[in-house]
């Protein structure tokens, strides 16, 4: 005899018989349907106005080259410190992500090798100097020279060997 249905629960058996409840999906409903309901036309015209706006990915690379320029001699002038390294920190990363939007991927790549370093807090203050100047100085030369990726023998040859020296480091 099954325990509920011996009176512990009352007098009167249980069914056997079980209705599964299932509650409408509302979520579907407010982010716009079943995915793969992606507007054609939203993507086009979101690549036009990137396009559009092209003719400033130059400027604006050099806006943010100029910061990492600062934080690079904020360094100098005040030492490496949680708060000069932080600053510096974040330009790297702002640059890793804007890169390869701002048509350098290889931007994208040294910024990014230079964040490997920096990323965690505790391990950013035991970056070598030396390896990190190495980086600043190989982003600003591969946009003042425009080497947009590692395909050009040089900016192939800066973005392995820094990498080498991250990996060495860490090693």
């Amino acid at each position: 005899m099954r325990p509920w249905s011996s009176g512990i629960f009352g007098s009167a058996p249980l069914s056997n018989s079980a209705q599964v409840i299932r509650p409408p999906n509302t979520l579907r409903m407010k982010v716009g349907g079943a995915f793969g309901g992606i507007d054609a036309n939203a993507i086009a015209k979101a690549e036009e106005a990137l396009k559009a706006m092209s003719a400033q990915f130059g400027q604006w690379l050099q806006d943010e080259i100029v910061k990492l320029d600062k934080a690079q001699s904020d360094i100098r002038a005040q030492g490496y410190n949680a708060q000069t390294a932080e600053a510096l920190y974040f330009r790297a990363h702002d640059l890793k992500g804007l890169g390869t939007t701002y048509q350098y991927p290889l931007v994208t790549r040294l910024a990014g090798s230079l964040c490997k370093m920096m990323d965690d807090p505790a391990k950013r203050m035991a970056a070598p100097m030396v390896l990190i100047d190495a980086h600043i100085d190989a982003i600003k030369a591969v946009v003042r020279d425009q080497i947009q990726t590692d395909d050009h023998p040089t900016g192939k040859v800066l973005a392995e060997t820094l990498e080498a020296k991250v990996a060495q480091h860490y090693a």
